[in-house]
């Protein structure tokens, strides 16, 4: 209305609106009625005060058809425009339900045991403890020797399995039935006992590290992308060499570059490798003891920035490096471990500030990088009889795995779950009647990976808590086994040969089978064994075949043919009374050795 009133304003000088008494007299003079219709006026004050009256009257008659009064409100004073307000509480304290009606079977307490779930939901999300996927499991039978090595791509679509056997395999979780096979297994490094598989950080490449000297990268299908160059055993300096010498004891990708990798050897060096480069390793780094000697490195890993990289030795020490200064260690601890045991593994946490190693000694220890002097926590008792047992962080980085050994038919290995902050045990999970190698949580999937010592992989996993892996696997039922079709007859093609004499290409097998199943003569059902005296020409007597009635014969024949002398003249007399065949012999005789004798003519 305001914008109406002003635009009326500006369209028209106001001497136009006020001088209409003088248009009168021009319009006149001038021989017509007007200059066009005339600006329309308004009050304003009045239009505004008609429109409050309504609404006033409008709230009043809304208040009377509800029924409620408003006593602490004056309408004449302070009138009330718009919606009403919901009703309050009522007298007896209860409250009032506004909105459509609740649907059957759900009332006010269903709502408050919603509430008390969600809150136990959040004490448990809270716990760490109660996030272990471990309701439920699967087994993956990859042979009858120990699960060395375990490998999962950055995705959790594929797993692979390294073992003692030399043999690796491929298990494709989206591609496996309820069955859990393998869809390939082969042995890259031939006789050669598997030590670590590790997909790289893009999940397009493995690293495979045996028992050689040279580690070997294979693409997710099994082939050779890479092999190691092999260094030079005759060397003494290990840095001049361009690989290792001597076997391998670990490996592992680099966390920010996917063409790093890195591998540990017992010629005492770690040595860091680039993919487009297999002639030469790229960086050398060699552990030294406190005497400086050359020692052992029985596994390396990178930090999860990728700056550093550590290895435990055979002395029971642990060294870490600064990846671009190869000359000097910028951490090293000279009792980690004890002196002589292997330590089997070294991983970083989450946020990179704890170092977890596990050692041959059957301890797991944390470590403050920042403080590297002495161990955080120490776990004892945790028995390893195995060079490459793991230990891993939780994904939320609360908790810390590791697997125990066991000997043959005296205990089983277990899966033991550490609190970080304190390293008490929190969990155990019994896995089987054998040693725990190899364990990995992977934290996209939220399942648990192991490796046990009687060639079994298991997998843990919880149908809430985790997400896809082997929840894929185990709600497909195994596939109809596929008979091999046979060809019926032999097929030879003749490409060259004439229409004429070109045999009709068998198009499948099926029909061709169905077919043969119509014709009495190819569908004809065996005869069984024939019991009782024969019949139909087949012999029954002492064996169901002709040969065993033959070979009976000849044990029943007792002629004697030790003398060949009798054996001949025992056939004399029939042979001189009907001599059919033996009379062409002898005329031939006389005639060929009466032309040489003639005593033989006179015969």
């Amino acid at each position: 209305m305001i914008g109406l009133v002003l635009t009326i304003a500006i369209s028209f000088p106001p001497t136009y609106i006020d001088n209409a008494g003088s248009d009168k007299d021009i319009s006149s003079i001038m021989g017509f009625s007007g200059f066009g219709k005339k600006a329309r006026t308004f009050d304003l004050d009045a239009i505004f005060e008609q429109t409050r009256r309504t609404a006033i009257e409008r709230s009043r008659q809304v208040l009377v058809e509800s029924g409620s009064d408003d006593s602490d409100s004056d309408s004449d004073s302070e009138p009330r425009i718009g919606p009403l307000l919901p009703p309050g509480p009522t007298a007896g304290g209860e409250e009032v339900d506004v909105g459509p009606p609740l649907p059957p079977g759900y009332g006010k307490s269903t709502a408050d045991d919603d509430d008390e779930d969600e809150e136990m939901q959040d004490e448990d999300d809270e716990n760490p403890v109660k996030r272990i996927p471990d309701t439920h499991e699967i087994t993956l039978q990859h042979g009858t020797k120990t699960v060395s090595a375990l490998g999962l791509d950055p995705s959790g679509a594929r797993l692979v399995t390294g073992s003692y056997d030399f043999s690796i395999r491929f298990w494709d979780f989206a591609g496996m039935d309820a069955a859990l096979q393998a869809f390939r297994s082969l042995q890259p490094c031939e006789c050669h006992q598997i030590k670590s598989l590790q997909y790289s950080n893009t999940g397009d490449v493995i690293l495979v590290v045996a028992g050689n000297s040279q580690a070997k990268v294979l693409d997710r299908d099994g082939f050779q992308v890479m092999e190691c160059i092999k260094g030079d055993q005759y060397i003494v300096d290990m840095a001049n060499t361009k690989g290792h010498t001597a076997m391998l004891n670990g490996g592992c990708w680099h966390p920010k570059i996917k063409e790093e990798f890195l591998t540990c050897s017992n010629d005492g060096t770690v040595r860091t490798w680039d993919l487009s480069s297999e002639k030469k390793h790229k960086d050398v780094f060699k552990p030294r003891s406190l005497q400086g000697k050359r020692v052992t490195p029985t596994c390396c890993t990178y930090s999860r920035d990728g700056k550093l990289i550590a290895a435990g030795c055979q002395d029971g020490t642990i060294q870490i490096w600064d990846r671009n200064l190869s000359v000097h260690t910028k951490f090293h601890c000279r009792q980690a471990h004890a002196n002589g045991s292997d330590t089997s593994c070294l991983t970083f946490s989450y946020d990179g500030t704890i170092l977890a190693s596990r050692g041959g000694d059957d301890t797991l220890k944390t470590w403050d990088i920042r403080n590297f002097k002495k161990p955080l926590n120490v776990a004892t008792g945790l028995t390893n009889f195995f060079p490459m047992t793991d230990c891993c962080f939780s994904p939320d980085d609360k908790l810390l795995v590791t697997g125990t050994s066991a000997r043959r038919d005296e205990g089983s290995g277990k899966l033991v779950f550490f609190d970080r902050q304190t390293l008490q045990v929190v969990y155990e999970v019994e896995v089987a009647s054998a040693s725990v190698v190899r364990c990995l949580w992977h934290p996209k999937l939220n399942q648990i990976m192991v490796g046990t010592g009687n060639g079994l992989a298991k997998v843990y996993y919880d149908p809430v808590r985790s997400h896809r892996g082997a929840k894929l696997c185990v709600v497909k039922s195994n596939r109809k086994e596929k008979h091999a079709e046979a060809l019926t007859q032999d097929y030879i093609i003749t490409p060259h040969a004439l229409p004429m004499f070109r045999e009709a290409r068998q198009r499948s097998t099926r029909k061709q089978l169905e077919k043969d199943r119509l014709d009495p003569v190819k569908s004809h059902k065996p005869e069984p064994p024939v019991s009782g005296p024969g019949r139909g020409g087949r012999v029954a007597a002492h064996g169901g075949t002709l040969s065993s009635y033959i070979v009976k014969n000849i044990a029943l024949d007792k002629t004697d043919d030790s003398n060949p002398r009798e054996a001949i003249l025992r056939h004399a007399k029939d042979a001189s009374e009907n001599p059919y065949w033996v009379a062409p012999i002898t005329h031939c005789l006389k005639i060929s050795f009466g032309e040489l004798h003639p005593h033989w003519a006179r015969l």
